[in-house]
C-alpha cells in the first residue's frame, strides 16, 4: 500500500544535461505548452502528456459537435423526404457530403483509439 507522505511531491532529482539539451526540452515543453516536470515522468511512466490529453478531449468534442449537426441534418433529409415523397438534388448531396465528414471522422478516430491504445498497453 502507498504512504500518503510519498505521493506529496517533496522530493527532487538533480541531473546534469548540457545547455543545449536543456533547451531543446524547454522548447518541447513550450511547444507542448507542458511543464518539464510532466515531461519527464510522463515519459518514464509512459503516460499521456498533458497536451496529448488535451488533444483527444478536443477530438471527442469536435466529434460530438459535428455529429450532432449530422444527426440534424439527417433528420431534415428524413423529414422532406416523408413530407414531399422526394428529395431534391441539392438535398441529396448535401447529405452526400454530410456522410463523407462521418467517415472521415470515424478514421481519424479509429487512428486515435489505436494510437491510445498502444499507449495504454506499454
Amino acid at each position: 500500500m502507498i504512504n500518503k507522505k510519498d505521493i506529496k511531491k517533496k522530493y527532487y532529482i538533480k541531473i546534469r544535461i548540457s545547455i543545449i539539451q536543456k533547451e531543446k526540452w524547454k522548447k518541447a515543453c513550450s511547444e507542448k505548452k507542458i511543464s518539464l516536470t510532466s515531461l519527464i515522468i510522463n515519459s518514464v511512466e509512459n503516460r499521456f502528456m498533458d497536451n496529448e490529453r488535451r488533444k483527444v478531449l478536443a477530438f471527442i468534442e469536435k466529434q460530438d459537435n459535428i455529429f450532432g449537426k449530422i444527426e440534424n441534418n439527417i433528420n431534415q433529409v428524413a423529414k422532406i423526404a416523408n413530407s414531399q415523397k422526394f428529395i431534391s438534388e441539392n438535398e441529396i448531396r448535401k447529405f452526400s457530403n454530410k456522410l463523407s465528414e462521418i467517415i472521415i471522422l470515424k478514421k481519424e478516430q479509429n487512428e486515435m483509439f489505436t494510437k491510445i491504445y498502444a499507449m495504454l498497453s506499454r
